[in-house]
């Protein structure tokens, strides 16, 4: 046998190897591009689109590296990498899925997208680390990194093309973004929260925040009744298995704290309808809590709970104040946490396990010490249940509460009141329309503004409420008059369905509930009658 043949057996068995690895994300691409004959995305051409073009860009990708190994063959393989807080925080995910999405149908609809974005989180994954001369972990590592990012995030359908480029953008500052810590190479930033943190901004100065469902993402949650105490129960189980009771209960105290001490202060609720909205609760069991980017020391997790419930107390206002979307708040900070780990370590090691500050000394519980944080954040929650202020009706939740307030010249109570009666608008409620051209005739509560009053008036006279009608024929008239019926059933929703199979006795009850004095009277009178 030749010399010549002899070297190249060995290049032809590592070339034939190296096929052998592309085999996997070959067909993973061509996953992506079956799924874009699904109905509910070959439906939409521009979505169809979309899944084309990151099959393609995968398969580019691909085509590119197999001719560079054409030349200089290396081997492309897999380590395993099947880690307990992938997989369990998925089957966590997935479950917050299934019943959001019981309630709010788009959920269902999208699992297909999502289906799409694992194939490509998986691929992209294997070309970046083969790419960059590595095995790939190969394990469940991207599936809890899409859920998470889809639990806050997605674009809708005419831009979806742009969730494929955040996934690529978190799974390259992954990559990229690393720092020593330990004497390890780590990556900073929690993947999902990176991703989501950096279009965000984007989001925010470009002002294209309606190119998502962010907005309806947080509102929405709150039609799965009794959502706290799901998520509250499922982050049970992740804060038992991977011990991040401390992070997810510092953070929730620290919110529950500051919106009491507001409360008190100015009289009104600091978040709108809620002493903690449904959508920061989830982001504080199911987004801060990754263990790799957060402190491993108890007080050090402590430390960074709290920090991201200060976080977003403090961005909700500065949103807020900027007139951006306040929706970010939960968002924004986690990237900067992130950063803040070393530093929070740092800290920790100067304090003195024991000095009195150091409450959190593993050592005092043995090996149960999550076990016994797990217990006070159990109590803490149902306290603050048992006093209505998780999913329980909350003053905020009550138009005449904010009339009131308003009335009272409390706090952001005038605001609240507009912005509170122009969703309701958006949702159809006469009452609500005619409410606001009132405001923007009187010019007492928002500056005067003919056209935005016109306009109000215009839509409570389409949906027949006769005050309205009066308001748009006489310019100089000011005609106000009680809520409907279908207003109520529309208004007294509390963040859950519409009210539209309550019969009228049950619809006047809660409409008293909620402080509207005529449903009293009305509830009184046919209570009576029968």
């Amino acid at each position: 046998m030749s010399v010549a043949s002899t070297q190249s057996e060995p290049t032809t068995l590592r070339l034939s190897q190296v096929l052998g690895s592309f085999k996997l994300p070959a067909c993973l691409t061509l996953g992506i591009l079956l799924l874009s004959l699904v109905p509910r995305i070959a439906g939409t051409p521009i979505l169809q689109a979309s899944f084309w073009g990151a099959a393609g860009a995968l398969t580019l990708w691909q085509g590119f590296m197999l001719l560079h190994l054409a030349r200089r063959p290396a081997l492309k393989d897999f380590a395993p990498a099947v880690y307990s807080q992938h997989y369990v925080q998925a089957m966590v995910q997935f479950s917050v899925y299934l019943y959001w999405g019981y309630y709010w149908r788009p959920v269902y609809d999208h699992l297909w997208l999502i289906a799409g974005q694992i194939l490509f989180a998986y691929t992209f994954g294997m070309l970046l680390a083969w790419s960059r001369r590595r095995s790939y972990q190969l394990g469940f590592g991207p599936v809890p990194i899409i859920l998470s990012t889809n639990l806050f995030l997605w674009f809708h359908d005419e831009w979806f093309y742009m969730q494929f480029v955040m996934i690529a953008v978190g799974f390259l500052g992954k990559e990229f973004v690393r720092w020593n810590r330990e004497g390890r190479s780590v990556h900073i930033f929690n993947p999902s929260a990176f991703s989501l943190g950096f279009f965000s901004l984007i989001l925010i100065f470009t002002g294209t925040t309606e190119l998502t469902w962010a907005p309806e993402i947080s509102s929405t949650l709150t039609l799965a009744p009794g959502i706290y105490t799901y998520l509250f129960a499922v982050g049970l189980i992740v804060m038992y298995f991977f011990k991040i009771t401390l992070v997810s209960g510092a953070a929730a105290m620290t919110l529950f704290g500051f919106s009491a001490l507001y409360a008190a202060i100015a009289g009104v609720p600091y978040f709108l309808d809620s002493e903690i909205p449904a959508a920061v609760f989830l982001g504080l069991h199911l987004l801060i809590t990754d263990p790799s980017t957060s402190p491993r020391t108890p007080l050090g997790k402590t430390l960074f709970g709290m920090l991201y419930g200060i976080g977003v107390f403090a961005l909700y206002t500065i949103l807020g104040y900027f007139g951006e979307p306040t929706l970010y708040d939960k968002l924004l900070c986690v990237p900067l946490l992130n950063l803040s780990v070393i530093a929070i370590d740092r800290l920790v090691r100067r304090i003195s396990s024991e000095t009195v500050l150091n409450l959190w000394n593993p050592a005092w519980f043995e090996d149960r010490g999550n076990v016994a944080h797990m217990a006070v954040w159990v109590s803490v929650f149902v306290i603050m249940s048992l006093l209505g202020r998780t999913d329980a009706q909350h003053p905020g939740d009550s138009v005449p509460f904010w009339e009131e307030s308003c009335a009272a010249g409390l706090p952001n109570a005038c605001a609240r009141l507009v912005s509170v009666e122009s969703t309701y608008c958006s949702d159809n409620a006469a009452w609500a329309c005619n409410e606001l051209g009132a405001y923007y005739r009187e010019g007492e509560i928002v500056a005067p503004d003919a056209d935005l009053a016109f306009g109000y008036f215009a839509r409570a006279c389409e949906l027949k409420f006769q005050a309205g009608c009066g308001n748009l024929l006489q310019e100089q008239a000011l005609l106000r008059a009680e809520p409907l019926e279908l207003d109520l059933r529309l208004m007294l929703r509390q963040g859950g369905k519409n009210l539209m199979g309550a019969s009228l006795p049950e619809l006047y009850e809660r409409a008293c509930r909620h402080d509207w004095a005529f449903a009293c009277e009305r509830g009184d009178v046919s209570a009576g009658g029968e």
